[in-house]
């Protein structure tokens, strides 16, 4: 089993202690969850919640994750770094993989790029980029950023990007890419991750939730005839401390990757992270 933990943190010094004491106690990867612009009001349901609200107030302070991830490239030298998820149809796909591709370089091939389609229109209307289209425009967009990660003269083309002509560098340092792993439990975002992805991500309110979430996908495997099996990550959000016994039946499921949950303040997530690899990580 892999371990890691979320950045929530904005303040250079949280950020740089978390991660530094993430890598010293063998966290596997640290993970930024992002929004680039947050509702006062919204109608949009979150997916991932009975209420259908986002845990998140909408004065929460979130960072650009590209330019944090960067900044815990330069101070730790082991761990990976990962986005939790990136919603990619709400930006411009060029600029999105020269992102990743320097920021796979720059960290020397540690990064893990989280991705979803977004589920908050509201965010989407804001800025000015449809909400309608965003599945295709994110098949279309993971495409195109595959030749242009891969191909030494990229050629593309869709129904709302294409290119050809161009030379793109640098190239990533993790080969084919870095590994692309999709979020969400509806049927469409589990079809999607067993199409395009190389990992899936998802969040565990409880065991037997996440089990069928898990059943589902595989069988979306299944029908696309996937080769390997997709690498699963679970965020569990099971109240509480995670147990060993827990974890014990998330890898039952098939999941490599166990993420804890962040707190507000560093020394309270230092403290968590401390007695999750006590009471956990060192148990097994």
């Amino acid at each position: 089993m892999k371990y890691g933990t979320f950045l929530f943190q904005t303040s250079p010094t949280s950020l740089a202690s978390i991660a530094r004491k993430a890598e010293e106690l063998g966290f596997e990867s640290l993970w930024l969850p992002e929004h680039i612009i947050l509702p006062v009001a919204y109608k949009s349901a979150y997916p991932y919640s009975s209420s259908g609200r986002m845990p998140a107030p909408p004065d929460t302070p979130l960072h650009d994750p590209m330019l944090v991830l960067a900044y815990i490239a330069g101070i730790t030298s082991k761990i990976k770094l990962a986005t939790g998820i990136y919603v990619l149809p709400i930006r411009n796909p060029f600029t999105t993989a020269k992102a990743v591709a320097s920021l796979d370089v720059l960290s020397g091939g540690r990064f893990i790029f989280g991705v979803g389609i977004g589920w908050l229109e509201e965010e989407f209307e804001a800025v000015g980029m449809n909400f309608k289209n965003r599945a295709l425009r994110t098949r279309e967009y993971v495409a195109l950023m595959k030749e242009l990660w891969t191909r030494d003269e990229p050629v593309y083309e869709g129904k709302t990007v294409s290119i050809k002509g161009f030379k793109f560098m640098p190239k990533p340092i993790q080969k084919p890419h870095p590994p692309l792993v999709f979020g969400g439990h509806t049927e469409p975002s589990l079809r999607r991750a067993a199409r395009l992805g190389d990992g899936w991500y998802g969040i565990a309110e409880s065991l037997d939730g996440i089990r069928d979430v898990i059943r589902r996908l595989r069988e979306h495997e299944r029908q696309q005839g996937r080769a390997q099996p997709l690498e699963l990550t679970a965020s569990p959000r099971l109240g509480g401390q995670v147990t060993v016994e827990q974890v014990r039946q998330l890898a039952e499921m098939g999941v490599e990757r166990v993420l804890l949950g962040a707190g507000p303040q560093a020394r309270e997530q230092i403290a968590a992270m401390e007695r999750f690899h006590d009471e956990v990580m060192s148990k097994l």
